[in-house]
């Protein structure tokens, strides 16, 4: 997805070989196009931006997070993250034998008042912290058992695999207030309309129509953050009209752009 600044040098990777207890915490403050290489771990990951908006990015697609919202990442998932400005993220990193509720795949979820206060206190305690019948095991199992509950949204923009379709997506993903129909993009890759309409619903799972409406209304979440207003966002991510972007945005989010300043 675009950023509003360039990329800066890439972040540290934790070296770590292994967790030393069921559940680890990592607080970090990122600055803009704060970046990590695309890597893997032997344990899942739980992120999310206390301010700013994170990016993770997979082989299948692209996840976001804006303030109070997280991105799981599940254990040996090959994942790059991207904060285009300032960010304060807390990562909680969950052990193979401790994380039993199944989770496969990258999922984006809403992180409630409890679970926010949960990682706050979690992220106090030492990375050694005391097992057994403590009141830090117990904190990390009530923790553990909120992540499992948090509700998904639908802030992810699957990739399709067909090279054609993804040089597509990446053209798109790049300029997102293109208007190229889709009419014109099925005479570039020398196929027809239907053809096109349908291969796109098999690869991401969406329309062609709402697959860009997705990927115009996530590009924004950037300009608001870098301090647009929302008819400067909804212009810059291709909508003509403030008031078709503020109730797209409505239907996806949940809450309108000013209700989501970032």
């Amino acid at each position: 997805m675009p950023t509003p600044g360039p990329l800066t040098a890439p972040r540290a990777i934790p070296t770590l070989q292994r967790l030393p207890r069921p559940l680890y915490a990592r607080a970090e403050s990122l600055g803009a196009g704060s970046w990590t290489p695309r890597h893997q771990h032997d344990w899942a990951q739980f992120s999310y931006a206390i301010s700013g908006v994170l990016g993770v990015y997979t082989s299948d697609g692209s996840y976001f997070a804006p303030p109070q919202w997280g991105v799981w990442i599940p254990a040996g998932l090959e994942h790059e993250v991207v904060t285009s400005m300032q960010a304060e993220m807390r990562s909680l990193y969950v052990r193979r034998d401790a994380c039993t509720w199944g989770a496969d795949a990258c999922q984006v979820v809403e992180v409630t008042p409890l679970a926010r206060e949960l990682i706050k206190q979690f992220c106090q305690l030492p990375a050694a912290y005391p097992e057994g019948d403590t009141a830090e095991a117990r904190l990390v199992a009530v923790l553990l058992d909120q992540l499992q509950t948090l509700p998904h949204v639908g802030f992810s923009l699957p990739l399709p695999r067909h090279p054609g379709l993804l040089a597509l997506c990446n053209a798109l993903i790049a300029a997102p207030d293109r208007a190229q129909t889709l009419q014109q993009w099925a005479l570039q890759l020398e196929c027809s309309d239907k053809t096109l309409m349908r291969l796109f619903q098999r690869e991401t799972g969406l329309s062609f129509r709402n697959w860009r409406q997705r990927m115009r209304l996530l590009s924004s979440l950037a300009l608001l953050e870098a301090g647009h207003s929302v008819t400067e966002a909804a212009l810059g991510c291709g909508y003509d009209s403030t008031s078709a972007y503020i109730a797209a945005f409505k239907q996806l989010f949940g809450a309108t752009p000013g209700e989501l300043r970032l």
